[in-house]
């Protein structure tokens, strides 16, 4: 159920077969799998290096891999990272072009510099920075506008989970990028912000549903054919133990992983999404 009081990975077994994943790579036209790793604001240059050296060694199989290291970071990665194993992504972007912005990095500098990819509305942007519906819709039209390629994430707080408002806010949080949601320059993550970092995980019933329901909403915002090209990731707390029944869901086209992306189980994520 969508709505209704948060209940734990793990508790009580479904009464029904979720409905399965029929594909996982582009293979028969379906939706190629796609895992990201968030590095968030973590990792000293050596450490970060030690990590790029571990996924370098990673079977990536049919799943798309991107990577988002800390800013000051991503030039060593690039020229580190084998590009056949992940590509890197920007964890944010200006709204606007270059100009008298202190402190910002706009989608231009991301392009010259050889990144494909951006993040944009992660939940600790919109709560530790203010950064709202309106503004980002204006980042990812702009980053689109440049060529880049966005992961844009919604999703709830623990309390909208529990009143069954789950999808009054991811809609709200779509709505107005609906019009730019392009398969190919855009893939929406789901994450459930009570689950972000807390050790909880949404049930496959609640991921599965969620997920449906905002493809669902895609069909009748945006096309039926977008949304049923789009790729949408979950997100929140997924680690090695528990991507492979995840990853299994008709609707979960893939992870955006946050602390696990840090530690030798993200291999273990794209493992299950490589299938």
């Amino acid at each position: 159920d969508t709505s209704g009081a948060i209940t734990f990975h793990g508790r009580s077994a479904p009464a029904a077969p979720l409905p399965a994943r029929t594909h996982r790579s582009t293979m028969g036209g379906g939706r190629k799998m796609i895992v990201g790793g968030n590095w968030k604001c973590n990792l000293d240059q050596a450490k970060a290096a030690a990590l790029v050296e571990q996924l370098n060694g990673m079977e990536v199989g049919n799943c798309e891999v991107v990577v988002a290291p800390v800013f000051l970071h991503i030039p060593m990665v690039m020229n580190t990272l084998k590009k056949d194993k992940a590509l890197v992504s920007a964890q944010n972007c200006s709204f606007t072009g270059m100009g008298a912005y202190t402190g910002d990095i706009s989608a231009e500098h991301l392009v010259d510099m050889g990144i494909q990819w951006v993040i944009l509305g992660h939940s600790e942007r919109r709560q530790y920075f203010k950064e709202d519906d309106e503004m980002l819709a204006k980042k990812l039209e702009y980053a689109l506008s440049k060529g880049l390629k966005v992961i844009y994430c919604i999703g709830e707080q623990k309390e909208q989970r529990e009143n069954g408002t789950t999808m009054d806010v991811c809609k709200k949080q779509l709505e107005g990028v609906a019009k730019m949601l392009n398969p190919e320059t855009v893939v929406i993550a789901y994450e459930p912000v009570w689950a972000i970092g807390t050790g909880l995980v949404a049930t496959p019933e609640q991921a599965q549903d969620t997920q449906k329901s905002i493809r669902e909403y895609i069909a009748s915002a945006a096309s039926p054919d977008v949304a049923a090209k789009i790729r949408i990731q979950y997100g929140g707390s997924v680690n090695g133990k528990n991507c492979a029944e995840l990853a299994a869901l008709e609707d979960i086209d893939g992870f955006l992983v946050g602390g696990a992306s840090l530690k030798p189980e993200f291999t273990d994520i794209v493992k299950a999404c490589s299938a």
